[in-house]
């Protein structure tokens, strides 16, 4: 009798769970790290895979948290009912840095975001914090590849195909900046999927092969972007992740860094600061253990002082630890910067130029309660960036408002946010629009004043049309 008897509302007891236990695969976790995600032991959890021993409803709820799926598909990975189709959820895989893993799982990524059918559930797809202690564990310590040689049925590869790629890599970031990414990033996907995915199968050296993988994974890292740009959080951290990848085949440490640094600013702007502070330092420790040229660290280290002042939150909080923490990376990478550009830059550090730096700082000095500070690197960033990067003029613009509106200047903070609004229009940026949005949630104390309503109203009828 036992042997038929099913647990509360689990599967028949010996008979297992294989959908439980692919989607902690799918998240690339080991038995105890998903155990610690759900807070119990690592021997409930190889039960509960094995159907030996029924889940209760609490645990059920936490697995569709931490999981980010809605609460019936865990039931039916539990109950054992019908297949899941989850051939869709591709969540990067670290546990094998094999070159011809990391090959196939890149293609399918593709692919399936190829596909009409596919590219809906990739889309919908949660971003999952608990994935990236394993990915950075990964990145730091997992033994580089020994050889990225390749005699795959694809065709012979060479270095001009490798520069084609940065060429087209660097011509859609361009249209990216330029336009949003609604409008590039169909093109860069199509891109991958139908010339890079063939050359990564092809035959290829060593030399040419680890230039590949880092040539894939900076136009993995740009796919992950524009997602990232459209607020589809989730497929971005495919993207970031499978690029994160492809750099440690190439055996790239500022690829890597730059995909990290990527990678932070999605966690900061999903308000993960801890998971932030962890990306950072891993994007500046790998940079450093090369040696990476000065404007290189300069980013890497505002990116630290942002992460940890997010994390700190010196301005509300007082945390004069922090905040002195915070002031000497910047004051870091100031004096980085100015050591000028060397002939070792990598060519994507063009456009990370003065005024980046000055956009980058101002989050900084907003976090650490200066808002004057911040209002006035916001606006030098926004008189650099107009008429050549729209979208990095206007969330500078939305940047400038904030500060302002810290200083209790309402009607500045709404004439600037008021400015970011065409520009907003003008991309196809769902972040550029979030912003202007969110702000204008944070009126909501002065609601019943003309500006405010005015502001709403124009705001409003902007986006309506």
């Amino acid at each position: 009798m036992s042997e038929v008897v099913r647990g509360m509302g689990g599967a028949r007891r010996g008979a297992g769970r294989p959908e439980l236990a692919r989607a902690r695969k799918r998240l690339g976790l080991s038995q105890d790290e998903i155990a610690e995600a759900l807070w119990v032991s690592p021997t409930t959890w190889g039960r509960w895979e094995r159907g030996r021993q029924e889940i209760r409803p609490v645990y059920r709820a936490r697995m569709a948290e931490v999981f980010g799926v809605d609460p019936a598909e865990v039931e039916r990975w539990i109950e054992g009912a019908e297949p899941v189709d989850t051939q869709a959820w591709l969540l990067t895989d670290f546990s094998d840095l094999s070159l011809a893993a990391t090959v196939d799982r890149a293609g399918r990524l593709w692919r399936c975001d190829m596909n009409p059918e596919r590219r809906h559930l990739l889309a919908a797809l949660p971003f999952v914090p608990a994935a990236l202690g394993s990915w950075l564990s990964a990145w730091s310590y997992g033994a580089p590849v020994e050889s990225v040689a390749h005699r795959g049925p694809g065709p012979s590869v060479g270095m001009p195909d490798v520069r084609r790629i940065t060429e087209a890599r660097e011509a859609f970031g361009q249209m990216d900046r330029q336009f949003g990414a609604g409008l590039v990033r169909p093109a860069v996907v199509d891109y991958l999927d139908t010339t890079v995915a063939p050359l990564l199968r092809g035959r290829y050296d060593d030399k040419v092969g680890a230039d590949l993988m880092t040539a894939a994974a900076a136009m993995t890292q740009l796919a992950g972007w524009t997602a990232f740009d459209l607020d589809l959080h989730g497929q971005a951290q495919q993207y970031f992740g499978q690029a994160l990848k492809l750099a440690k085949m190439g055996n790239d440490a500022l690829t890597g860094a730059r995909i990290l640094a990527t990678m932070t600013h999605q966690a900061l702007h999903l308000e993960q600061p801890e998971q932030a502070v962890w990306l950072a330092r891993a994007a500046v420790d790998s940079a450093r253990r090369v040696q990476a040229p000065p404007r290189v660290m300069a980013m890497l280290l505002v990116d630290e002082a942002r992460a940890v002042a997010s994390q700190a939150k010196p301005g509300e909080t007082g945390d004069a630890h922090n905040a002195k923490r915070v002031e000497r990376l910047l004051g870091e990478a100031e004096r980085e910067y100015a050591r000028g550009s060397t002939d070792r830059d990598p060519v994507w550090i063009a456009w990370q130029d003065a005024p980046e730096l000055t956009a980058r700082m101002s989050k900084c000095w907003k976090l650490l309660g200066d808002h004057k500070r911040a209002a006035d690197c916001a606006e030098s960033a926004v008189r650099e960036f107009i008429g050549k990067r729209p979208r990095a003029a206007q969330l500078n613009k939305m940047s400038a408002a904030e500060a302002y509106l810290g200083m209790g200047e309402v009607e500045q903070a709404v004439d600037s946010a008021r400015a970011a609004i065409p520009l907003a229009s003008s991309l196809t940026s769902v972040r550029s629009v979030e912003r202007i949005r969110k702000f204008s949630d944070r009126l909501e104390p002065y609601a019943a004043t003309v500006q405010v309503k005015e502001f709403r109203a124009y705001l409003n009828a902007e986006l309506a049309s």
